[in-house]
C-alpha cells in the first residue's frame, strides 16, 4: 500500500521546526484566533471537536495543493502560527479524511496502520507501544502513538486516531510537548451531544 496522503505527517517537521529555528514572516495575513466556543461541527461523519483557546486555524492553507480525490484537511489548528518562533513544541490538531479506495483489500481502520507506521517512523518518530482500540462515545477508534526526542529537552508526542467511516479513513491527529498534553486533546473529540468520555 502507497501512503498517499502525506500532508498530515509532513505537518510534524513545521511543528517542531518552530521550537528550534526562526523562519521569514509569512505575508498572508493571520488568521483569527479560535476562541473558547470555538467547535467544529461535522455532521457527515458525526463528530465535534472543541478547539482549544487561543489557538489558529490553517485549514485553508493546509487544503491548498490537495487533491479533494485523494482526500480533505477538514481542521487544522494550531497552540501558535506555524512560522512563529517558540521553545516549546507547537501543539496541533490535524483532522482530515482519505478515500479507502485508494487502499485495495482495506477493509477496517487496522489496515491503515501499517501505511501510517512506515510514514511517521520514516520523519525520525518510533512507535510508543502497540497501537490500541479506542472508544470515544460508543465509537471505536484505532489508536497509534509515536515520539520523536527533538533536542535533549524537547520531545514531540503523536497520536493519530484512525476510524473507517462511509467509505473514507478518518484521520485525527493530534501533537504536543507530552503523553498527558495529547490525551487533554483527545478529550475534546466528541462523538456524542454529551462532552466525549475516552475509555
Amino acid at each position: 500500500m502507497k501512503f498517499r496522503f502525506a500532508f498530515l505527517i509532513a505537518i510534524v517537521p513545521c511543528v517542531g521546526a518552530a521550537a528550534q529555528t526562526s523562519h521569514q514572516p509569512s505575508s498572508a495575513p493571520a488568521a483569527r484566533s479560535a476562541s473558547a466556543q470555538t467547535v467544529y461541527r461535522n455532521a457527515t461523519f458525526g463528530f465535534q471537536y472543541q478547539v482549544p483557546y487561543g489557538w489558529v486555524e490553517r485549514t485553508k492553507e493546509m487544503k491548498e495543493g490537495n487533491e479533494a480525490a485523494q482526500g480533505e484537511v477538514l481542521l487544522a489548528v494550531f497552540e501558535r502560527p506555524p512560522q512563529a518562533v517558540g521553545d516549546t513544541i507547537n501543539s496541533a490538531v490535524i483532522i482530515a479524511t482519505e478515500s479507502a479506495a485508494a487502499y485495495p483489500g482495506l477493509k477496517s481502520a487496522e489496515d491503515y496502520l501499517g501505511p501510517l507506521t512506515e510514514l511517521t517512523t520514516a520523519k525520525g518518530f518510533r512507535a510508543d507501544g502497540a497501537p490500541s482500540e479506542l472508544s470515544i462515545d460508543l465509537r471505536r477508534l484505532i489508536r497509534a502513538d509515536f515520539s520523536k526526542p527533538l533536542n535533549d529537552k524537547l520531545t514531540m508526542h503523536q497520536s493519530t486516531l484512525t476510524l473507517l467511516s462511509k467509505g473514507q479513513i478518518v484521520l485525527f491527529t493530534f501533537i504536543a510537548d507530552s503523553t498527558d498534553a495529547v490525551s487533554d486533546l483527545i478529550e475534546r473529540l466528541d462523538f456524542s451531544t454529551s462532552k466525549a468520555k475516552v475509555k
